[in-house]
């Protein structure tokens, strides 16, 4: 039967519209992070009220269904409130927004919360939540790529008493080709999360780096404790502290960037379809997927900057539904001499899993782990120090640490491009290095060597500067923001 003049209509109607919106699926969009950008600001989107108890808010806390989620999915928001009262759900997107650091993009509720249980202890120590929705969002189609964080506050029955907040936080990701696809380093931001009491990769009796431990991503972040105490952190995993200079500034300067969670870089295309692979903070735990990935990925041309420190260090693999990862083993680049060494941060049954890092990174971590430094130039007539006046032996304060990469990859073309020392509790010394080197099409493959990397670069509201073993940066450096930017552009030219 032919279909009737209605039908005819309503069908082309479809076609119109999905053709209207595949551009924003599929279209390189390079101004879209400036338009973003220019967008207003929010003045209050930081966290006012906070009351821990021990790693737990129970007064507000929640999590999200996925770690990452494109428009028009939908995206659970898991909320407990003890005792049982109302709340609200604000969402920001992060960036620059003139200065402001957030914009407004949805408000919901009062939406009804009340006390949801808290997890059994499973099998490798795992503490999974199986908490009822509070709402459902279903993520619009003019939601750009970005981290994105959910303040929940309470709303007190009554006007004498206090209202109480925490975050959730998740990623909007798209497809489209970009300049720059930041990988935030969520796997990580879970390892060291200690949520409901104690509990994650590094509190196994049997030692800190303990093999066969699971921890899960249906769970609340507990405030950020791992090397100084930040309750107004709480939920927002590790963000903060370390990716958000980074997204401030790129955003700032209206860099064409996409973003993604760990666990959407297990295949090459996620990663080949920018230009330029970001890896930035903490970026420690990966499924091996991930390191194959990003490998082929470099073999194809893409540029990978990786702007963090002790990075594709512990081997990770995936839950089937990516909710889950567990600590499998160790990736190969650390000596058995460098292990035994350190025998007492690494239980006797430490297992190698993965390949050597250093071959995608151009170095890798090293015994001692911890401690900081100085970032002391070593080559100043390399490119990346253009119109930054550093000469040789020109040291930025503190900008090394808290943990770092050194040892040298024998790749060729390899270069050192600064080293130094860097001091575990003022008394133990390791040697760093940042290295640069060339890929087979032309591609650069650039180290910075340090966890601390983005706090030069910008200090936003909402973030603090770290410190860890008796050494801290200094905040935002010219010099570090002039050698991203030669770096950044060399990737556009």
């Amino acid at each position: 039967m032919s279909p009737s003049r209605r039908d005819f209509l309503k069908t082309s109607a479809a076609a119109v519209a999905a053709a209207n919106l595949a551009p924003a699926a599929s279209a390189r969009q390079p101004e879209l992070i400036n338009k973003e950008n220019a967008r207003a600001g929010a003045c209050d989107w930081q966290l006012t009220r906070v009351r821990p108890v021990g790693h737990r808010t129970p007064a507000i806390e929640g999590y999200c269904s996925r770690q990452s989620v494109k428009a028009g999915e939908n995206l659970d928001v898991m909320v407990s409130t003890e005792p049982a009262t109302k709340f609200t759900l604000e969402i920001f997107r992060m960036g620059y927004y003139g200065g402001r650091g957030a914009r407004l993009m949805k408000t919901l509720g009062p939406l009804k919360g009340r006390p949801q249980p808290i997890p059994p202890v499973g099998e490798k120590r795992l503490r999974q939540c199986k908490w009822e929705p509070a709402t459902t969002i279903k993520i619009p189609a003019d939601w750009p790529s970005g981290v994105y964080l959910g303040r929940l506050t309470t709303v007190p029955d009554a006007k004498d008493k206090p209202y109480w907040q925490s975050y959730v936080i998740f990623i909007v990701r798209d497809e489209r080709p970009a300049d720059f696809l930041f990988q935030c380093s969520d796997n990580t931001w879970q390892a060291y999360n200690r949520w409901p009491d104690n509990h994650s990769l590094y509190t196994d009796p049997r030692g800190a780096h303990a093999v066969d431990v699971a921890v899960s991503f249906d769970r609340p972040y507990a405030k950020y404790s791992q090397i100084f105490e930040r309750p107004l952190s709480t939920g927002s995993g590790e963000f903060l502290l370390w990716e958000f200079p980074l997204v401030y500034w790129m955003e700032k300067h209206g860099y064409d960037v996409s973003y993604c969670s760990n666990s959407d870089c297990l295949e090459p295309k996620q990663i080949t379809r920018c230009k330029t692979f970001l890896s930035v903070g903490h970026d420690e735990y990966w499924d091996v997927r991930q390191y194959h990935a990003v490998k082929k990925a470099i073999a194809d041309g893409t540029n990978v900057m990786w702007l963090c420190g002790n990075s594709v260090f512990g081997v990770s693999p995936f839950s089937d539904n990516k909710r889950v990862i567990t600590r499998d083993g160790i990736y190969s680049g650390l000596t058995d001499k460098e292990i035994n060494a350190a025998i007492g941060v690494f239980t006797k049954d430490w297992r190698r899993r993965g390949p050597d890092e250093s071959d995608i990174i151009g170095a890798r971590s090293i015994v001692p782990f911890n401690g900081g430094g100085d970032w002391t130039c070593t080559k100043p007539d390399h490119w990346i120090f253009k119109n930054t006046s550093m000469k040789k032996g020109d040291a930025i304060p503190g900008l090394v640490g808290w943990e770092h990469h050194g040892a040298p990859a024998k790749k060729p073309g390899l270069e050192v491009v600064a080293e130094g020392t860097v001091w575990r509790g003022g008394t133990t010394p390791a040697h760093w290095t940042a290295t640069i080197f060339p890929g087979p099409k032309k591609n650069i493959i650039f180290n910075a060597a340090t966890i601390w990397w983005p706090q030069g670069l910008s200090n936003p509201p909402g973030h603090m500067l770290p410190w860890s073993h008796y050494s801290r940066p200094h905040g935002p450096d010219p010099r570090v923001q002039r050698i991203t930017r030669n770096l950044f552009e060399a990737t556009l030219q």
